[in-house]
């Protein structure tokens, strides 16, 4: 899987943030939704344009980040 192939940045759409292509949906919103607890078939359901293989590319891009650094860890808790 090449997220590359269904993920970008335009800084013309939603300021540049990374898009699923040929849409306005970014993966920004995606995680959020996943977080606030939708499933990927609600996710499915309600943004028709969305597909398996773009949910793929979300997950593709956003391991790709955490692995190269570009996300930023959580400070640990002091006590």
């Amino acid at each position: 899987m090449n997220w590359k192939d269904y993920i970008s940045a335009d800084s013309d759409v939603l300021g540049g943030k990374p898009t699923v292509k040929g849409t306005r949906i970014s993966v920004e919103f995606i995680i959020q939704r996943l977080a606030e607890g939708w499933t990927e078939t609600q996710l499915l359901e309600n943004y028709p344009r969305l597909t398996p293989t773009h949910l793929q590319a979300v997950f593709a891009y956003v391991q790709e980040c955490i692995e190269d650094g570009s996300l930023i860890s959580p400070s640990p808790k002091t006590a």
